[in-house]
């Protein structure tokens, strides 16, 4: 049905497609009436500036139609069921593209057969359609997505869950994760995303400390240590954090590293001003990209570009 509410909706064949397509739309690739009269829903129950933004332009480049819901629009605050509320989307709307923060499950619920798609813009445990403009960036960056080596630094957010997930199936692929004790990924999901490793030929590691890092690296990635719709269980939480900021001297030995952060950014907290907009980072473009991966997930659901040809 082209819903992407995980990693694991995706085929290897899907994933690579799609990281491929959004690279062809940054190269200048054009698709203008790909998406015409289509009927695109954009919902965001929690803050967003950049996968909002993405979805809602690139749906229109794509010649489709918007109609955009707040936290507060639909009635599922007044207590109509999940279920019904996507019984009667799914009747008006080609796909709906939804954060809740909250669990997958709720997403999993307008998943109906009446032909509306779905597509994760962030739950509680992955964010999917970052970690495919992520990837999308280091192909465009690199040439190639296999065999790189990549740090990340931070909380093991649905961000670092997603990359992992996603990581994990290209072959050769080094991701070491260094997360603070008490903020690792989920252990399901590091589980999941180490068979998958295996079953590519990359490696996922994880470790909860920054002695040892691992160099040379091609990048180092970062994330906001108040993830959005997220608290912290510890309320020394940020004692606990406080080692896992990226600094310059990260680069002494990783002089070719290239700097991530999926935004938004708080210098002086997970990452140092002069490292965020020093010359090492992509950041910056890498939201930008968000545009062009955005459409070939919308391309990839509505039009069924697969690889498999179906």
């Amino acid at each position: 049905m082209g819903h992407l509410i995980s990693i694991g909706d995706l085929s290897d064949e899907d994933l690579r497609l799609i990281v491929a397509r959004g690279a062809e739309f940054a190269a200048g690739a054009s698709a203008p009436a790909a998406l015409d009269g289509r009927i695109i829903g954009i919902y965001f129950a929690k803050t967003s500036t950049r996968t909002r933004t993405a979805f809602s332009a690139g749906a229109l480049r794509l010649g489709a139609r918007i109609i955009t819901f707040g936290p507060g629009d639909l009635q599922t605050n007044t207590g109509e069921t999940l279920e019904d509320t996507g019984a009667v989307l799914s009747r008006m709307l080609d796909v709906l593209v939804a954060r809740t923060a909250a669990d997958p499950a709720e997403l999993r619920a307008w998943t109906g057969p009446d032909g509306m798609r779905v597509i994760n813009a962030m739950t509680a445990d992955e964010h999917p359609t970052q970690a495919l403009a992520d990837i999308t960036m280091l192909k465009r960056h690199f040439g190639h997505v296999d065999n790189l080596r990549v740090l990340y630094v931070g909380e093991g957010n649905s961000t670092a869950a997603a990359l992992a997930l996603a990581l994990a199936r290209f072959s050769g692929v080094h991701l070491e994760l260094r997360t603070p004790p008490g903020y690792g990924l989920p252990p399901a999901t590091f589980a999941e995303a180490t068979a998958q490793a295996r079953r590519h030929d990359a490696v996922i590691t994880e470790r909860h400390s920054m002695e040892n890092l691992p160099a040379p690296v091609d990048v180092i990635y970062t994330t906001q240590w108040r993830t959005t719709g997220s608290t912290k269980r510890n309320p020394n939480w940020r004692e606990i954090f406080a080692p896992f900021q990226v600094r310059s001297d990260l680069w002494l030995d990783r002089p070719k590293a290239v700097f991530m952060h999926d935004l938004p950014a708080h210098r002086g907290e997970e990452v140092t001003a002069d490292v965020l907009d020093g010359p090492a980072s992509i950041a910056f473009s890498q939201a930008g990209n968000k545009m062009y991966s955005a459409m070939a997930v919308l391309e990839w659901s509505l039009n069924g570009h697969r690889a498999n040809g179906g």
